[in-house]
């Protein structure tokens, strides 16, 4: 998954931001409202974490700003990302108030950072109606457990080979668009070009050979994952 995570609190952010990326997630981080709001307007991401006290910028002794403020700023210009809310402020009028503004979740300080990834997933689910086990011919991804299998037997796959296999079954037989992915597996900094995603999808229709699912070139759009039958020689 693309994450966003919005924290001013540098510590916990690091601890959260390397625990995220372990599982194999791409995190981008904004320490004020002004990065957080730059980076969520020009990047696409599968979830936003947001805290509610934030300084407005990086200067020092700068003015407080409310997180629910970017929240519903996106909601407005139609950005639906799935938008999780941590905070020390755990009031229920409070979590009211954050969901009225278009939060999916609310988790209060001080949480478990596996129920943090475990309410990252559910809100992803959700958003695009997938479940935590998709199948295509013998090929199947446990979304739960990060795990790919074909034909009951572990498939290992290099990290880039992973991600863009994760998003073309997220869920299966939708198109999925070259900018989508690229933007997907680019860093903030680094931009996956054609050429090198190319180069992931011809891997992955070697590496799928035998499984029933292969990888169809939509032209002018982008790619799909779809069952089909095997040539055979």
């Amino acid at each position: 998954m693309r994450i966003l995570l919005i924290e001013d609190d540098e510590v916990l952010s690091s601890v959260i931001s390397k625990s995220l990326a372990q599982a194999g997630n791409k995190i981008d981080v904004a320490l004020d409202a002004q990065a957080a709001s730059q980076l969520w307007t020009v990047q696409t991401y599968d979830v936003v974490l947001l805290d509610l006290n934030l300084p407005c910028d990086n200067r020092r002794n700068a003015k407080p700003f409310h997180g629910l403020d970017l929240l519903r700023a996106a909601r407005s210009r139609g950005d639906h990302t799935p938008v999780i809310v941590l905070t020390a402020r755990n009031r229920t009028e409070e979590r009211i108030a954050g969901l009225n503004a278009g939060a999916d979740d609310y988790l209060g300080k001080p949480f478990d950072l596996a129920e943090v990834e475990a309410r990252l997933r559910a809100v992803v689910r959700r958003g695009i109606g997938v479940q935590d086990l998709v199948q295509v011919g013998s090929l199947t991804l446990d979304r739960q457990l990060r795990r790919l299998s074909m034909g009951g037997e572990p498939l290992d796959l290099p990290s880039r080979e992973f991600e863009v296999l994760w998003e073309l079954m997220s869920p299966p037989g939708r198109a999925v668009p070259k900018r989508e992915l690229a933007e997907k597996l680019s860093g903030f900094d680094e931009w996956l070009g054609d050429n090198a995603l190319e180069v992931f999808i011809s891997r992955l229709r070697k590496r799928l050979h035998g499984s029933g699912a292969g990888i169809r070139t939509l032209r002018g759009i982008g790619y799909v994952i779809e069952a089909h039958e095997e040539k055979v020689p």
